[in-house]
């Protein structure tokens, strides 16, 4: 297979090229050259894609089996890279989101979406994704796409698990949120892209939810597992979810891979994902994500905070107020 990965540098691209060098393929990947390094054996070719003559320079009169793209900007621009591909590649996979569902909605892939552009320059993030969705499937009608829930795993960008770890590594009481058995649903960023290109090589097509299965970690399972692979003398001290809202702690950013179970947000982390596991989606032990988390940690450079995500953890003034009462 000759795979054409945009991006490729940073959590889930990296996870792809990876993955594909794994198999064999043969890799091209088209980046900024701004973050991160590729592996040795990937064709490395640089553009702003925000440049219709830059990317068309970069892709040359390249052609490829597939091609996959982890695109979170502006509808307008994943068009554009279709466009140019148009003819040139096979298959095309795209790293959506379940986000693109409506807010409080979504059960399975038949769940009503936001309204999305294709053309859109600019939006919130649900409706960027669903543009871009549009802007794809206008060019490329059989496209995966794989609507990504969380996502967790080395290389990660957005600092969820990194966040917990490093928390967790400098011990003593550690905030940890709800219910100990309250259900996680997730997927290791690896699993997402094996998943992904086993897709654009068959005759997959359409939107799946790539998901766990409600419930294939728990809260504690998680945290306890970054007690484990760190070594720490962490003790967990669980706060329910009435005295974290009283205290002003924020699910999902302050609290991140956590959210209540009731309010707004009850029945997150727990739709349908069993299209994505007849599809062959298959995840790791909750463990081995973390603890292959960690060694990454230890062993390369942090990537930078993304500027379009918030900066993730509890504050230490909110933490103390929660250990102190």
């Amino acid at each position: 297979m000759r795979l054409l990965v945009l991006g490729g540098t940073r959590f889930v691209g990296r996870a792809l090229v990876d993955d594909a060098l794994a198999r064999g393929w043969e890799v091209t990947a088209v980046h900024r050259g701004l973050t991160g390094a590729l592996p040795a054996g990937v064709r490395v070719r640089t553009a702003d894609r925000t440049s219709e003559a830059a990317l068309a320079d970069a892709l040359g009169d390249g052609t490829w089996d597939a091609v996959v793209d982890t695109w979170a900007g502006a509808p307008a621009v994943a068009g554009l890279s279709a466009r140019l591909l148009r003819g040139r590649a096979g298959r095309l996979g795209y790293v959506s989101s379940l986000s693109v569902y409506e807010w409080g909605a979504h059960g399975n892939e038949s769940s009503p979406v936001v309204a999305g552009d294709p053309a859109a320059t600019d939006g919130d993030y649900a409706a960027v994704k669903r543009g871009a969705e549009l802007a794809l499937t206008e060019v490329f009608p059989d496209a995966v796409l794989a609507r990504a829930g969380l996502i967790l795993g080395p290389h990660e960008d957005i600092g969820r698990l990194p966040w917990w770890l490093d928390r967790i590594a400098r011990g003593g009481p550690v905030v940890a949120p709800g219910r100990p058995a309250r259900p996680l649903q997730y997927v290791d960023a690896r699993d997402l892209a094996r998943w992904l290109l086993d897709g654009v090589a068959g005759d997959l097509a359409g939107p799946v939810d790539v998901v766990s299965r409600s419930g294939h970690a728990t809260t504690a399972d998680l945290l306890q597992a970054c007690v484990e692979v760190t070594g720490s003398d962490a003790r967990l001290v669980w706060v329910d979810e009435e005295r974290l809202a009283a205290a002003g702690a924020q699910p999902w950013t302050h609290l991140p891979c956590w959210v209540p179970e009731s309010g707004e947000f009850a029945g997150f982390l727990e739709s349908d994902t069993s299209l994505a596991a007849a599809t062959g989606l298959a995840c790791r032990p909750v463990r081995d994500t973390v603890a292959d988390t960690w060694a990454w940690l230890q062993a390369e450079p942090r990537p930078p905070q993304r500027p379009d995500r918030p900066v993730h953890g509890l504050p230490a003034e909110i933490e103390a107020h929660l250990l102190a009462g």
